[in-house]
């Protein structure tokens, strides 16, 4: 099967043709770092990460961009709130976000811009559509630039919206605009209010770029006027990537190919934010789960499905992850191997990890009785390998510190003592002396091990939080 996707724009699965044979470019739009990174702010890092892989599993070369919104007004008024220079809490809540990546394994893309750095080009491209026609300076002096949306006459298309539909851009005084709807390129400098350092030069005054003209700028000096797949999550369809189409396409550049939009994910059925005050942080939940236990959680779900955020949820995830290491453990030594076929047909249609990691679930339990059994796993163990290197989920990957060395022989000493354990429980209900049994399952939960009744029989793994 040839690798398909679904693309916003055309509202349908399509096969992956890329620009340039053999080679892929992915755009990502990353966050906007003004606090600490929460369960809903990564998806998009994880997600995207899986397609990255996948591509350079297929042999596709990737250049892979990632950015960073390091100023906007969200990223003042906190500062200001907190009594501290933005671009210092820019940089500090940068590093958080690294810190939450690494703990989930995401790979670093080819590169990360950050909005700051790439003014210039914001500037040139803005040029540029006030030369076409396609934006204008305000006249009341504010220094502020906007995209004409009226003449742009394909406005609207990503998203299948009317402009009189619009409600009216929020991102500035209107008092500048021709149209309510026009969205601000440029930010004159409100010394007033903002510090010096939030300014940068540009013939229409001192001010700093709008959001919405950063993505072009950096897509466009990275990876060219036309690139494959844009990416993002769902709420940033409109405005910011209906936006950012409509002005890269007045200025003359293709823009992306693709569009690709990942689902939120929900706590109370509302979207995981800030401004709700019902985010997890993840230095929060790594206080409780291991890294690869939230990267499996998040997996777990097409990337395009919602998902109602639960602690539940996450410790089954969790109990699943150490059903599959725990086979792993017991299994002989092996080395990733071939992926079956019914997971490359999963992955190649758009990206479907649910159906995934069921074949990861089917190859565990053939293993589990082949064990059993006395039979050798070792193809099994071979394959489950390779499946977890795709899905960034290798347990012996340097992100999750490995399982080799005094790991491997604390979990085999532990599995033994257990499976006596075990045998004692199993004799003493055969006995029907429940009493006994009872005490002994007992003494194994407090431990901290959880034990699950198979039709393979009994398995153990570490509870959660253990």
């Amino acid at each position: 099967m040839t690798f398909r996707l679904y693309d916003t724009a055309t509202r349908g699965v399509r096969d992956f043709a890329p620009l340039e044979e053999g080679k892929a470019g992915l755009y990502l739009c990353g966050l906007t770092v003004q606090s600490e990174p929460h369960v809903g702010h990564v998806r998009s890092g994880v997600n995207f990460d899986v397609l990255q892989r996948w591509l350079r599993h297929l042999g596709f070369e990737v250049t892979f961009i990632r950015n960073v919104t390091d100023i906007d007004d969200k990223i003042l008024t906190k500062a200001a709130e907190q009594g501290r220079p933005w671009y210092n809490l820019a940089y500090e809540m940068h590093r958080e976000l690294d810190r939450a990546y690494a703990a989930l394994n995401v790979a670093p893309p080819t590169y990360e811009p950050g909005a700051t750095g790439h003014v210039p080009e914001m500037v040139e491209l803005i040029t540029e559509l006030i030369t076409r026609g396609h934006a204008y300076p305000a006249a009341d002096g504010s220094g502020d630039v906007y995209f004409d949306v009226r003449s742009w006459s394909a406005y609207g298309e990503l998203t299948r919206q009317g402009i009189d539909d619009m409600e009216a851009a929020t991102d500035a005084d209107p008092r500048g605009k021709r149209d309510a709807r026009d969205f601000a390129l440029w930010k004159g400098w409100k010394k007033e209010s903002e510090p010096e350092t939030a300014a940068w030069p540009s013939p229409w005054g001192p001010g700093r770029p709008g959001w919405h003209i950063e993505c072009s700028a950096m897509a466009g000096k990275y990876l060219g006027p036309a690139f494959d797949i844009h990416g993002g999550g769902v709420d940033l369809r409109f405005p910011h990537h209906e936006n950012e189409q409509a002005q890269s396409r007045a200025a003359g550049r293709p823009f992306a190919s693709y569009w690709m939009h990942n689902a939120w994910i929900t706590t109370a059925g509302e979207k995981m934010s800030k401004s709700l005050g019902n985010s997890l942080t993840i230095p929060a939940v790594l206080e409780r789960y291991r890294g690869i236990e939230l990267r499996f959680y998040l997996l777990m779900a097409h990337y395009r499905s919602h998902v109602e955020f639960s602690f539940e949820a996450l410790d089954e995830a969790a109990a699943g992850l150490r059903r599959i290491e725990h086979f792993l453990d017991r299994a002989p030594d092996a080395v990733a191997g071939s992926l079956p076929a019914t997971f490359v047909d999963a992955m190649n249609d758009d990206l479907g990890t649910p159906a995934a990691v069921a074949v990861l679930y089917d190859a565990v339990r053939e293993g589990n009785r082949l064990l059993a059994a006395g039979e050798d796993a070792s193809v099994q163990a071979a394959e489950v390998l390779a499946m977890l290197e795709v899905l960034g989920l290798h347990p012996d990957d340097p992100a999750w510190g490995g399982r080799g060395g005094d790991d491997a022989r604390l979990t085999a000493a532990v599995d033994a003592l257990v499976a006596g354990l075990l045998e004692q429980r199993a004799q003493a209900r055969a006995d029907k002396d429940f009493a006994r049994a009872d005490a002994i399952r007992d003494q194994i939960k407090a431990a901290g091990i959880l034990v699950t009744d198979t039709s393979d029989g009994p398995q153990w793994s570490l509870e959660a939080g253990s």
